[in-house]
């Protein structure tokens, strides 16, 4: 098989610049990025931009390590400069510490060729002399390759969207396959890059089908971009969306603000809730539409929360939440008789107030805008797995917010707040609400115990299980209504619902 090749031409210092940010959003952690060029080439150049695009400084003294032989630099991943241009032998690599440093972060290593063989396994970059600007030649293992070619993928829609110049940063990744990056443009605004390429290559479930599908995800960026464009339609302040690339799955969008929804000590804020509560009601007003356009060629068809995906999502916790309680699978026995409490349950939430459901309405998909007025304040980002369900579902992922634990106090404000607001707009049944409202709670927490199991056991993000003692919580709060006397009786005699104090 040929090896994989890169080669990006870099016609000044400015683009060199903006290369080593193209680099710095693809690096992860235990990359070693291995620079190679005569002296003059550029190689500290890049390696500078890269160290000050990770650190998420643009002005940051980054000084050659040519005499201290290695320069360390805390940043969003930590990052190793180092300078073997003095180093006497290749057994001098372990008194420098260069594996260390490779391991929980980056590595940039000039005048890698001293080393020896110790670097065979990094990502090369070679710098070449082309005209009047340098040719950098990339090669290195296959799944380093795969990031930094879609970040030049990225690179190349944002020239294409007339964005030349533009500066890119890192912002997070999320539970999914997704990620974003803050894009400042020549002239100083900044926008939003979602990177989503379409769903591929997913295991499948017995059922033949990716999870993926059966829960009914977004498979590409066009459910994000017809969401967006209906909501603003609407009134509310959904994102604009500046350029799309659908093929690839690149969404260049409207910033909506800096300000999390929740305060700057990560604590609920009464007011905000309440506010995103009404939204809820207000967007509940009307029904909507199954069918929304992408473009003049394309249309979104908004999908079902139905029985199956609903019930694919709750498996999640016999699947991934009970082996990890337990310590063993969960039996046949065990999931059929789950599944069938579940069916009973599924088919009594057919029966309440179908609307669109958001499905993650939560804290860190709402930005907070104290300088608008009314339901502008509120920037709604996440769309794209928007469905069709329960109208009480995204009441109960507001009101039992998975990332923050809410008081049962600011739970009931946020639910009267919403309750008001649709008996103002007509007819209202509170009473099938409170029963539909207990059974989305109860299905989304008993989604999120499997969930974040799965993303700490599968996907190696451990950060996900320290919410697990509040979804607990939120659960046996949510399994009060006699509706679920039945459900709880299975769930405390297999122990789900733990000790947790709230």
């Amino acid at each position: 098989m040929t090896a994989r090749v890169l080669e990006r031409f870099l016609p000044n210092e400015d683009a060199t610049t903006l290369f080593g940010e193209d680099i710095a959003v693809a690096l992860r952690p235990g990359d070693v990025l291995a620079l190679k060029g005569d002296l003059g080439a550029g190689k500290t150049t890049l390696a500078r931009s890269i160290v000050r695009a990770l650190a998420g400084d643009p002005d940051m003294d980054v000084p050659s390590p040519t005499f201290t032989l290695v320069q360390s630099y805390d940043a969003r991943i930590p990052v190793h400069h180092f300078d073997l241009y003095r180093l006497g032998d290749p057994e001098e690599l372990e008194e420098l510490g260069l594996s260390e440093a490779a391991e929980g972060g980056v590595a940039l290593v000039e005048w890698p060729e001293r080393a020896g063989v110790a670097l065979q396994d990094a990502i090369r970059l070679e710098l070449h002399d082309e005209g009047e600007g340098r040719l950098a030649v990339i090669g290195g293992p296959e799944d380093a390759m795969l990031r930094l070619e879609r970040s030049f993928v990225i690179r190349d829609f944002l020239n294409r969207a007339g964005e030349l110049r533009a500066h890119r940063a890192f912002l997070l990744g999320d539970a999914s396959l997704r990620a974003y990056e803050t894009v400042t443009t020549r002239l100083g605004a900044r926008r939003i890059l979602m990177n989503a390429p379409e769903r591929r290559d997913e295991p499948l479930l017995a059922c033949g089908r990716p999870y993926s599908r059966v829960a009914h995800l977004a498979q590409s960026v066009a459910a994000s971009v017809a969401m967006a464009n209906a909501i603003r339609a609407r009134g509310f302040s959904a994102y604009e969306v500046y350029a799309q690339d659908l093929e690839t799955g690149l969404l260049l969008t409207e910033h909506l603000g800096e300000t999390p929804f929740l305060s700057a000590e990560g604590e609920p804020v009464a007011e905000r809730y309440v506010e995103a509560a009404r939204l809820l009601a207000a967007l509940h007003r009307d029904e909507w539409p199954m069918q929304m356009p992408v473009d003049a060629h394309l249309v979104h068809e908004l999908p079902p929360y139905d029985r199956e995906a609903l019930g694919v999502e709750v498996s999640l916790l016999t699947d991934w939440y009970m082996p990890f309680m337990a310590g063993r699978p969960a039996s046949e026995d065990e999931r059929r008789g789950y599944a069938e409490r579940w069916d009973r349950l599924f088919a009594r939430l057919e029966q309440v107030e179908q609307n669109l459901v958001l499905r993650d309405f939560h804290s860190p998909n709402l930005i907070w805008r104290a300088e608008r007025e009314g339901f502008e304040r509120l920037g709604l980002i996440d769309l794209q797995d928007a469905v069709r369900g329960p109208a009480a579902y995204d009441v109960a992922s507001l009101a039992l917010d998975a990332r923050v634990t809410m008081p049962e106090a600011l739970e009931q404000a946020v639910v009267e707040a919403y309750c008001a607001a649709r008996a103002e707009q007509g007819r209202f049944d509170r009473e099938a609400f409170d029963e539909a409202y207990a059974i989305c709670a109860t299905q989304r927490n008993s989604k999120l115990l499997g969930t974040f199991v799965r993303l700490e056991q599968r996907d190696h993000k451990p950060f996900y299980i320290k919410h697990l003692p509040r979804i607990r919580a939120y659960l046996r709060r949510a399994m009060r209504h006699p509706a679920l006397d039945e459900l709880r009786h299975f769930y405390e005699e297999a122990g789900f619902l733990g000790g947790d104090k709230e």
